[in-house]
């Protein structure tokens, strides 16, 4: 190699090195960013980009979980690394910005992640002034403030056609002044306060000369599928939260934002809180499925309200006799099928380990149709590099696909053969379907289900006690693993099956089916049981009682028996 050549290599680094300090300075380059409230799906465009490309980011505690899924593989995390070495509680005032300028200090870049927005938090804004200092280049990017963002998912308009006044106050701030000020004003107030402190502020505000029937609004973990509201007026709050049995607690201490004024009258949030009312509110969803499986019904469940929770019942493994799959990859390669079928993700991860094992890649697929049984399934051979000649155009499955599937025609068709891998348990719909169309067909054991590992004790506990207010079975094994490996759910949790085989079976093992799906789909199935939410809903407000879920109903629990 010339020493001109060796050369370029150095030169291309330095230039790189040069264009990176003139975006960032001689440092790196911090983007400070609102995470909102608490709901992910508040997260701006903005946003999700900065997080794509931070190098470093340090978020707070509570919005961790919020923006650690926006952020790439490998992405430094030292507040959360800090805190999980440090003792517990919240991570120390001025920790996370002290981590943020060492980081942007050695060039990386980093994001700063806060609730709500950073320009409403005092502490973003002296990380901000610190990074001018030290000559550190950094961004803004605005998040959805909780004064705002709370009231408009609990269905609390601010204002009215009038354009009434809005005043903000952060109670840990305010003092005799601000509550007179506010308290002789007609401004709809917002308060940013806790839960213990809810009574002291309706007390500052009518001692400043607000009446004590004046409505509020109180609401705890906004935008987040915990959020509760209470409604009531100044001067019956306190007695409404001791009533409702959430003072005294241990969440004393929670952040709340209260709204007073004629904006926050039951009688409009009746009409207006939308995100109260969604079907499945708050309920806690089994979803004996991996997460992998499970992302788009466990998406569906969440656009109800319902918090999911993924827990595998079955693990995959190889085939006890592998000889059968590998002589089956061997053909597709040698031109032995016209088609190959999958059925399921774990059918396309097993043929993609399989070509791995061999040196092969998506291109032994050339001249080859492929056929999926379903959009996910899709997914994953595209994400292989496959893209699917046949996608059921209607139901998801093997009777869909074979709705679709055409029959084999010797004129067009120059092979009459089809390879099909999936698991040891498969029913015979698919290849049934296939030779009555004319087909040959490869059925291969690509893969063995068997009986996954029990859940954590605290998930068993969980589905026994009746912590899980419903769960969807979307097969008979589902119903038989689950038993098995974690015990039989509480007779309050409402039993959910995709259809008469799995409901039969959810039977035998003595459990009640509370939602039956009109077709074999899981997502008609989440349909169906946000159906049965919504009826239960409707049902607890036409009879006048508090809307609770299933898992708010059970017994208490006994005390233990002591000698």
């Amino acid at each position: 190699m010339s020493p001109t050549a060796a050369h370029k290599p150095s030169t291309s680094r330095t230039s790189s090195t040069s264009r990176k300090q003139h975006l960032y300075g001689a440092h790196g380059h911090v983007t400070f960013l609102g995470a909102g409230p608490g709901d992910p799906g508040l997260l701006t465009l903005r946003a999700v980009e900065a997080l794509s490309q931070a190098e470093v980011l340090v978020a707070d505690p509570q919005v961790y979980d919020v923006v650690r899924t926006h952020a790439r593989a490998g992405v430094d995390t030292p507040l959360q690394a800090h805190a999980d070495e440090g003792p517990t509680g919240p991570v120390a005032a001025g920790v996370g910005g002290d981590l943020a300028m060492a980081a942007a200090r050695s060039g990386k870049r980093v994001v700063r992640a806060v609730l709500g927005d950073p320009g409403l938090d005092a502490e973003a804004a002296g990380e901000m002034l610190s990074c001018a200092a030290e000559g550190i280049t950094f961004e803004v990017v605005p998040g959805v403030a909780a004064a705002v963002g709370v009231p408009a998912y609990a269905g609390v308009p601010l204002r009215d056609a009038q354009g009434t006044d809005v005043r903000f106050i952060d109670a840990a701030g305010a003092d005799e002044r601000c509550w007179t000020e506010v308290g002789a004003s007609d401004a709809t107030v917002v308060v940013s306060t806790t839960l213990d402190a809810v009574g002291s502020v309706a007390g500052e505000l009518v001692a400043g000369g607000r009446k004590p029937d004046t409505p509020l609004t109180v609401t705890a973990a906004g935008t987040t599928t915990r959020q509760r509201t209470w409604s009531a007026t100044l001067g019956t709050i306190a007695q409404t939260l001791k009533s409702a049995k959430v003072l005294p607690s241990a969440d004393g201490g929670q952040p709340v934002i209260a709204v007073v004024g004629e904006r926050s009258a039951p009688a409009q949030r009746d009409q207006l809180a939308w995100f109260e009312s969604k079907p499945l509110f708050g309920w806690n969803v089994l979803v004996p499925r991996t997460k992998e499986q499970a992302a788009s019904l466990s998406d569906q469940l969440r656009s109800y309200g319902a918090v999911p929770a993924e827990v595998p019942t079955i693990a995959v493994e190889p085939p006890r006799t592998p000889q059968q799959m590998e002589r089956a990859v061997k053909g597709l390669v040698t031109g032995r099928y016209e088609w190959i079928a999958f059925t399921s993700v774990n059918a396309v991860k097993a043929v993609r380990e399989k070509f791995e094992e061999y040196g092969l890649d998506a291109r032994a697929f050339a001249g080859i149709k492929v056929a999926a049984v379903g959009e996910q399934t899709a997914r994953a051979l595209i994400a292989f590099g496959v893209k699917p000649d046949l996608v059921p155009s209607g139901e998801q499955s093997a009777a869909g696909l074979l709705e679709d599937w055409p029959p084999y025609d010797p004129v067009f068709d120059p092979i009459d053969r089809v390879f099909l891998p999936r698991a040891d348990i498969a029913t015979e719909t698919l290849v049934a379907g296939l030779i009555e169309l004319g087909w040959e067909v490869d059925d291969v054991t690509a893969y063995r289900t068997v009986r996954a590992s029990p859940p954590p004790a605290e998930t068993r506990e969980a589905i026994k006690g009746g912590g899980f207010d419903a769960v969807l079975f979307t097969s008979s094994s589902t119903v038989r693993n689950l038993v098995g490996i974690a015990g039989k759910p509480h007779n309050v949790t409402v039993i959910a099956c995709i259809g008469p085989a799995t409901a039969k079976t959810a039977e035998e093992h003595g459990l009640r089916v509370d939602v039956m799906s009109p077709e074999p789909s899981v997502h008609k199935l989440a349909e169906a049981l946000a159906d049965y939410g919504a009826q239960r809903r409707a049902d607890a407000v036409e009879a006048g009682d508090p809307v609770k879920r299933p898992s708010e109903k059970r017994p208490a629990r006994r005390r233990a028996r002591t000698s």
